[in-house]
């Protein structure tokens, strides 16, 4: 097969296999809670710092409809809580529960094992070769913009 139909089908399967998804994360996640992957990433985020829908849709590059959405299905399974702070009641930030936490925790867990098999699958390639394979990820990342 010459390589831009491998390219192809490459991305085709990407697209299959990202489905619905916000991000690509090799394995499964472990908790019991039904959760997207976007829901998922917002409890990665929100374990740094509490956030407003807004930065959160700035930091997901997703619509404030999406994460409004997201963020209610998270707030009704008791995953977040809003809080207010007093210089301005109408702004609402977004902190982890108890209960949210270890969710957090094992998606920044499961991120941290995606990049080190990417990792380990790039170190069979020398500098060179390595430095070929970044220059195509640009390129095609330009076209996809």
């Amino acid at each position: 097969m010459n390589l831009d139909h491998q390219i192809d089908q490459f991305l085709s399967r990407v697209t299959q296999f990202a489905e619905n998804k916000h991000e690509i994360l090799l394995g499964e996640c472990e908790s019991d809670e039904q959760l997207t992957s976007t829901q998922e990433h917002i409890l990665m985020l929100l374990k740094k710092a509490p956030l407003t829908n807004a930065r959160i849709s700035e930091q997901l590059n997703i619509s404030p409809a999406a994460v409004t959405k997201a963020i209610k299905k998270l707030q009704n399974q008791a995953l977040v809580m809003p809080s207010r702070i007093e210089s301005d009641e109408r702004v609402v930030f977004w902190r982890l529960t108890e209960k949210g936490n270890p969710i957090a925790q094992e998606h920044e867990t499961h991120h941290a094992k995606t990049l080190a098999t990417y990792k380990k699958i790039t170190e069979n390639f020398n500098s060179q070769e390595q430095k070929t394979i970044q220059e195509f990820l640009s390129a095609l990342t330009e076209v996809f913009q």
